[in-house]
């Protein structure tokens, strides 16, 4: 069993489900997921928009809904009995979610470590007694669970090889009514609708702000999968005159697109550093997930990119700071530093080498058997 719980899981998860088949193709895979997971075999119980909530605030708010897919997953390992289960990411709900699989008995692989790196290294301690192995990204993620002494592998990260671009810039700006010999500028507003709800409207705000600044310039939003085009096309209302247009097909030839973007932190930030598009990290939500995070966090960045080049390679804007005229300037700037393309194309070699999909599935294989 595979268990998901938002967008960048979902692709993740596709790709070691994928290699697991390679590998072995008598395996039943059953899980939480979405369109990536069954596009990929995956027998998804439950769809990932049930979870695809964030903060404090809204767990709370939804924590019905999330509780019923809690018990539901229960349900379905009880049922079926799976030789292990491998959580994706997700720890708020993952880690419970492995207390209750391991007085079951079950072997439990976790797969995209949770950013103990970022607060509270010490819960490695408790993860220590639920996880049978972990299987981390990043090769300093391996050194803080080797520390103490639990099973790691690093197997590099996936996106090395899930980037591919089949459509070139003119090509796709064509497509969807852009000029080719105009600056596009791209926004990026998340995976979850209150990330839309709440970056979308100072994206838009800096968008009008940099297209009176030049006439020169144009806009491509890229909308993620789970999201309603309704709940975007309901906050462009306001800027019809604004050159934008909203981009749903693959996500790398949308980004590919760009000259630069605004950026909601997340993977998306790493997908845009290794097609070297110079970049502006926003972030808002809820106060009291704000408040909470800001006591507890004790790294000097929030953005991927960033943590992982171990220097701040592109800007971070969170909460007020993320207003219209910050994200302007930052923009701005952005499409004039030169350097940024060289610090972006050096956080491939950090990512690690081709095939860790591959690597990732051996390992839970090898836990398996």
């Amino acid at each position: 069993m595979i268990v998901a719980g938002e967008a960048s899981g979902d692709m993740r998860a596709a790709g070691l489900a994928r290699a697991l088949k390679e590998f072995d193709p008598t395996l039943r895979l059953s899980g939480i997921g979405g369109e990536y997971m069954r596009q990929a075999g995956v027998e998804c119980f439950t769809d990932i928009t049930e979870l695809a909530v964030i903060g404090i605030a809204e767990v709370v708010k939804h924590f019905s809904r999330i509780k019923k897919v809690f018990d539901q997953t229960l349900k379905q390992i009880d049922e079926n009995i799976p030789d292990a289960v491998v959580l994706v990411d997700y720890p708020g709900f993952n880690l419970r979610l492995a207390r209750e699989i391991k007085k079951r008995g079950i072997k439990i692989i976790y797969y995209i470590s949770p950013q103990v790196w970022a607060w509270r290294e010490k819960r490695v301690l408790k993860i220590k007694k639920l996880v049978d192995r972990m299987i981390v990204l990043f090769p300093f993620e391996q050194n803080i669970y080797s520390k103490y002494g639990m099973k790691v592998d690093y197997v590099g990260h996936p996106l090395v090889d899930e980037i591919i671009v089949n459509k070139d810039q003119t090509e796709v700006l064509k497509s969807i009514g852009l000029s080719a010999s105009k600056t596009t500028i791209g926004l990026m507003p998340g995976s979850r609708a209150k990330e839309v709800e709440r970056h979308l409207p100072c994206m838009l705000e800096a968008a009008q702000k940099l297209f009176k600044l030049n006439r020169e310039r144009q806009f491509i939003l890229l909308k993620a999968s789970s999201i309603p085009l309704k709940l975007i096309e309901d906050q462009l209302f306001s800027y019809k005159h604004l050159p934008l247009k909203i981009y749903d097909g693959p996500t790398y030839d949308g980004i590919n697109a760009m000259d630069a973007a605004m950026v909601a932190s997340g993977t998306a930030t790493l997908e845009t550093a290794l097609l070297k598009k110079p970049m502006v990290i926003i972030y808002k939500t809820s106060w009291l997930t704000y408040a909470i995070a800001k006591s507890v966090i004790k790294i000097p960045y929030i953005g991927l990119v960033n943590i992982v080049a171990g220097k701040k390679v592109a800007e971070e804007l969170i909460q007020n700071d993320a207003n219209a005229v910050n994200i302007t300037n930052a923009v701005e700037t952005a499409l004039h530093n030169h350097q940024i393309i060289d610090e972006l194309a050096a956080i491939k070699a950090i990512l690690g080498s081709s095939g860790a999909s591959q690597r990732a599935a051996q390992v839970v294989l090898e836990t398996i058997k």
